[in-house]
């Protein structure tokens, strides 16, 4: 029979349901998003048909990325891992403000995923309403991820099956029309290319949005790092046979020339049925990117909730369908309310990138730390790269965080300005809780043992009071 403290910490621990596919689609799903249909055009008119060999370089920085995630998850699998790894491994104060940071960007984007897809939706039926129809879809996928991880991962498993299928018959029709000589040149020169692959690293963000919900994945050491390589290898699946049939069909010009690329090229091989199949497409990729969003959003939230950073509330685990329920209700109305801000999408693009960034910077920085001084925590890890590889990545991943925020700043300094005052806020929210805590409180979480299970240690937790 189990005591009553047994039942009581499994009564808090979120349910290990999450399988190796739908980590795959978890992944995938996160990555393959808004930039698909509106990327093209600008990265064309950079590169010309070079979008290519760009869209390939493009991928790189998120090998890297991926490569230290995959060790990290592989050693410590945690709810909320980025968060988690950054405050035990580089310092509690950094793990906060960059989380802290990821809460508007996570906003940002939820709002953003929801406005274009109206606007897709909107090519087929005129005067739609736009906000009614943003509430709409944040209570779907909130009663998805409300019910459960395993629920919210299935979801987004059919969803991405769906899109695939959609996706195959595009480039099916599509490669009727292809035509090699639309991709001449192929190599326009260095230049061009370069140019091109600050947007079109958009394209693989998120990937490793598997490794968030560590702890509610079966086998987590083993499946979240193979899982994460499935998915980087299927996104750039998607991406290259999308974008030789594009620029096979139409060419670059008429891509560069295009407000919405991907349904220009549709419509040269699939005339009137283009229209009903890209908005189809549109609805499944950004629906499951929502869904995939408020799943990893959610999973922080909690975490920081559990490490006593914010309210003890948010590490709350409902206790039928185990799932962060408080947390989840408070990303739903956090989207809702972010339906008032500007429709300018580009800022919401870059307060969506600048959060990422800093969270792959502090994630590699966590990797090095574990290389230079945690000696027991990669003795553990179920994927041993060696000691130089692994800081070889971890220098790099760090160097392109650094590289590709700064070159969004000559884009649009308004993010940027917004970001550092949602900053001082933050630091100052800090400084208060931390006095109000008893000492040594938020610090001492950072020390969980690694010599035993620590890939549930997060969830095994007892809720902190506040």
């Amino acid at each position: 029979m189990k005591d009553h403290s047994a039942a009581a910490t499994e009564d808090k621990a979120l349910k290990r349901s999450v399988g190796l596919t739908d980590l795959v689609m978890l992944g995938a799903g996160s990555a393959i998003g808004v930039s698909i249909f509106t990327v093209l055009g600008p990265a064309a008119k950079v590169a010309g048909s070079g979008l290519l060999i760009a869209t390939v370089l493009a991928a790189v920085p998120m090998v890297i990325f991926g490569f230290v995630y995959a060790f990290m998850a592989s050693a410590l699998p945690k709810t909320g891992a980025s968060y988690e790894w950054q405050r035990e491994f580089v310092h509690p104060f950094a793990g906060f403000v960059v989380v802290w940071l990821r809460i508007i960007g996570n906003v940002a984007l939820m709002v953003l995923l929801a406005r274009v897809l109206v606007a897709y939706l909107s090519m087929v039926w005129s005067g739609i309403p736009t906000v009614p129809v943003m509430l709409g879809l944040f209570t779907v996928v909130f009663g998805l991820n409300y019910f459960g991880a395993s629920i919210a991962a299935r979801a987004q498993t059919v969803l991405m099956l769906l899109l695939l299928a959609v996706f195959a018959l595009f480039v099916g029709f599509g490669a009727h029309e292809f035509s090699s000589a639309q991709l001449e040149p192929l190599f326009p020169g260095w230049s061009p290319i370069l140019a091109a692959i600050p947007l079109l690293v958009s394209l693989f963000l998120g990937i490793e949005s598997n490794t968030e919900i560590g702890g509610e994945v079966r086998n987590a050491e083993r499946n979240i790092p193979l899982g994460l390589v499935l998915a980087l290898g299927l996104t750039a699946l998607v991406y290259l046979s999308i974008s030789v049939v594009a620029l096979g069909a139409v060419g670059p010009v008429k891509l560069a020339d295009s407000s919405a690329p991907l349904l220009t090229a549709a419509r040269h091989a699939l005339g009137t049925w283009a229209t009903p199949l890209i908005v189809t497409a549109a609805f499944l990729s950004l629906l499951k990117s929502l869904n995939a969003t408020l799943l990893v959003f959610t999973r922080f939230l909690f975490a920081m909730g559990q490490a006593g950073v914010l309210p003890s509330g948010m590490a709350k685990v409902h206790p039928r369908w185990k799932t962060p329920h408080v947390a989840t209700t408070v990303v739903f109305l956090a989207s809702v309310l972010g339906t008032a801000v500007s429709q300018d999408i580009l800022p919401l693009l870059l307060a969506v990138n600048i959060p990422t960034m800093l969270k792959y910077f502090g994630t590699c920085l966590a990797s090095l730390n574990v290389i230079r001084s945690r000696p027991d925590v990669y003795a553990r890890a179920r994927l041993q790269f060696s000691r130089t590889l692994i800081v070889i990545a971890s220098v790099a991943g760090m160097i392109a965080a650094v590289v590709l925020i700064a070159l969004g700043f000559e884009t649009d300094w308004r993010p940027y300005a917004l970001l550092a005052v949602w900053t001082v806020a933050g630091v100052s929210y800090w400084l208060v809780r931390v006095h109000r805590q008893r000492p040594g409180r938020i610090e001492s979480a950072s020390a969980s043992p690694v010599g035993h299970d620590a890939s549930a240690e997060i969830d095994r937790r007892p809720e902190t009071a506040p």
